[in-house]
């Protein structure tokens, strides 16, 4: 991957102290191929081309000066007291799965020992009460939300952002963690599961946690459960992708931390696996032959997050035996292409603007500001996959609508009935 090349996948902010040194033959080679939306170098430098404003800023100490805080019209106030929070915990828990893998020296792996030693230092500071970037834990309900997308990145890599800080910066952490969790209750829908989160999160680090507040979120999700792989949103159904931004994930990843501390969770915790399996499974025949799924419901400027649940079962080797892995990839490839490579997605600095297919502030609901932009980067967990992985080494596939559609015959849709 040669240098000119890198420098047009990166931002400009910050980015500039951080570039490799000119590359080898090889890395140079695979530089072509990253051109091709359906290969893992594009998705790895698309990936770290969105996060590293956010943690290049912040490792410095940074991100509330440079940041930009667009916000729609008619948003509510005090997104910039918000939207710091969001976009630390939103890359992070979708960025996780990557850095994990093990250290490298080809371009990929420098970017991602790059953004992992960038992250590091980005926790650091967010619990500091001395760094310009220490954020707000608990004042508002907002920080709920993203304090649980933050530990949801820490538990999915571990080894990469928990392990390897320092004791006072853990110490820090937990207590934050801790009074965010009694300052701010969550309301009586999909955010039952934020505070779950928090409470996993403490009990996988051995600082406690309330199994009761996992009981009652998990129960009432499963109370809330409408059939067929979806979950309600409290009481009430809502059409929109909220089960792959919240509900679906994060009701796995609070069972998988309480089975493993109880054995009366695991059959729910087998079953919740199951229903995500069906949802993704659904989730891959929305994708159009084109590349494209249906803007409905809240929160569509969060991109190819919605898509979450296929690219996490595509990370835990979970799909359903319907669907391939290549034409998973080959389906969120396209899917990347058409929302990342629309004109107007990045700022001239490189960080994310409003939109759905481009600059589309509009459309930005009115809690949506840069930082909740970052939830986009759940759409990339299969970067988590090593690269030798079926996943990015099978020839490219036509997935399910892109078969039926050009007269192919596919196998019948049938539903769950658990």
């Amino acid at each position: 991957m040669n240098r000119r090349s890198f420098v047009k996948y990166i931002p400009a902010v910050g980015a500039l102290g951080v570039l490799p040194n000119t590359l080898s033959a090889e890395e140079s080679k695979e530089s072509k191929k990253s051109k091709n939306p359906n290969t893992r170098a594009y998705w790895a430098e698309l990936l770290y081309k969105i996060s590293n404003p956010v943690l290049a800023q912040m490792s410095q100490g940074k991100l509330r000066q440079n940041m930009p805080v667009e916000t729609p019209p008619k948003a509510y106030r005090g997104r910039e007291n918000v939207t710091h929070l969001e976009a630390l915990g939103r890359t992070l828990a979708g960025v996780a799965p990557w850095l994990a893998l093990p250290d490298t020296n080809d371009a990929e792996g420098k970017m991602r020992l790059d953004l992992k030693e960038k992250a590091l230092k980005s926790i650091a500071h967010s619990v500091d009460p001395n760094s310009p970037d220490y954020l707000n834990w608990t004042k508002g309900s907002q920080p709920l939300v993203d304090g649980a997308f933050l530990v949801h990145g820490i538990m999915r890599a571990p080894e990469a952002l928990w392990e390897p800080l320092d004791e006072e910066v853990k110490k820090r952490f937990v207590q934050e963690i801790k009074n965010q969790k009694e300052a701010i209750p969550p309301y009586y829908n999909n955010w039952l599961l934020f505070g779950a989160m928090l409470d996993a999160f403490l009990l996988y680090v051995g600082e406690g946690g309330d199994f009761m507040r996992i009981d009652f979120a998990v129960k009432k999700h499963d109370e809330w459960y409408v059939g067929d792989g979806w979950y309600g949103d409290g009481q009430n159904f809502h059409m929109d992708y909220y089960n792959g931004y919240v509900i679906q994930p994060m009701m796995l990843q609070v069972l998988k931390i309480a089975a493993s501390k109880r054995k009366s969770y695991e059959k729910l915790y087998e079953t919740v696996g199951k229903r995500m399996s069906r949802f993704a499974e659904q989730q891959e025949r929305l994708i159009s032959p084109e590349g494209t799924y249906p803007p409905v419901g809240r929160s569509i400027t969060y991109r190819i997050g919605a898509f979450q649940p296929l690219a996490e079962t595509a990370l835990l080797n979970t799909l359903p035996e319907s669907i391939s892995p290549a034409q998973v990839r080959s389906a969120m490839s396209a899917i990347l292409e058409r929302q990342f490579e629309a004109e107007g997605t990045f700022d001239k600095d490189g960080w994310l603007t409003i939109g759905f297919c481009g600059h589309q502030p509009e459309m930005g609901d009115s809690y949506i500001s840069t930082g909740s932009l970052y939830l986009c980067t759940l759409g990339f967990l299969p970067l988590g996959l090593p690269a030798d992985h079926e996943f990015w080494t099978a020839p490219n596939e036509d997935w399910t609508a892109k078969k039926a559609w050009s007269g192919v015959s596919i196998k019948a849709d049938h539903a769950i009935s658990f």
